[in-house]
């Protein structure tokens, strides 16, 4: 049962800069706060440059952040690390390649998936864990539990991606960050992707975050959607207010909202 009253994330006026100290200083973040309720399903849209996977990095501890907090299930994980964050937040990203070992099998990926966090070392796959892992896998509908023996680099980039996002879930964070997971597929495997997602984020009762440039699928699969630019975020609309939006009102809104004309911004029109 999900507690939509408590607060699974939060950022308190968070920074991220490239170049600290430099000349060539780029603040990319600029005094971020955000939160989000624990279940939510948030789409996070913006141009090119705007700090969208910026901010998923600065959640994760990919990127360190020059000033703010960053709360993750009550506490404050700013000054943790990228692996040890990584007990409680689990990603997809674009490239179907960066989320698995391609060299080990699709039984072995899903096996360090399922045993990331575990206070102690499991030498051996047990009998009850394969038979979890094997039905799982079965669920994808990609026919991979007749070819768990293979290794990973052998798989299509759809069944790739399929599997990234099966590993993410399985490993039973609280908190799921999507960037662009489904862009480098063909349509039809990138709605077998998306399926996936609202299931596994249900099932697992996930609080995610989708970065994309797909604003049709902003607004029909997040419910809570969030516009940035120039490492700010300008709009923040979830409820009636996001129910009310179409594809053309939404860009209307945001030219609006960044206080210039929409011209050339090919990048939200996918």
């Amino acid at each position: 049962m999900i507690d939509h009253g408590k607060v699974e994330i939060k950022l308190e006026k968070v920074e991220v800069a490239f170049g600290r100290g430099t000349v060539d200083e780029h603040l990319v973040l600029r005094g971020i706060d955000l939160e989000v309720k624990k279940g939510q399903r948030i789409s996070v849209i913006g141009s090119n440059g705007a700090g969208k996977t910026t901010l998923l990095n600065a959640i994760a501890g990919t990127v360190p952040i020059c000033a703010g907090k960053i709360f993750i299930g009550g506490v404050d994980r700013a000054a943790e690390r990228e692996w040890m964050r990584a007990r409680y937040v689990g990603r997809v990203r674009q490239d179907p390649l960066a989320g698995t070992a391609g060299g080990m099998s699709v039984l072995d990926n899903l096996a360090l998936a399922a045993r990331k966090g575990a206070r102690r070392f499991v030498p051996s796959m047990t009998p009850k864990l394969r038979r979890e892992l094997v039905a799982r896998v079965a669920e994808l509908g990609m026919g991979l539990e007749n070819r768990l023996k293979e290794n990973v680099n052998r798989l299509s980039g759809g069944q790739r991606q399929a599997l990234t996002l099966l590993m993410a879930a399985i490993s039973k964070p609280s908190v799921l960050l999507l960037d662009e997971h489904i862009a480098a597929l063909d349509p039809r495997n990138a709605d077998i992707v998306s399926a996936l997602t609202k299931r596994f984020v249900s099932e697992y009762d996930l609080t995610s975050i989708t970065v994309t440039h797909d604003m049709k699928r902003a607004l029909d699969e997040g419910d809570r959607l969030v516009m940035m630019h120039e490492g700010r975020i300008i709009v923040d609309l979830e409820g009636a207010q996001k129910a009310d939006l179409d594809v053309g009102k939404l860009v209307a809104l945001f030219g609006a909202a960044r206080g210039a004309a929409f011209v050339q911004d090919d990048a939200l029109l996918r």
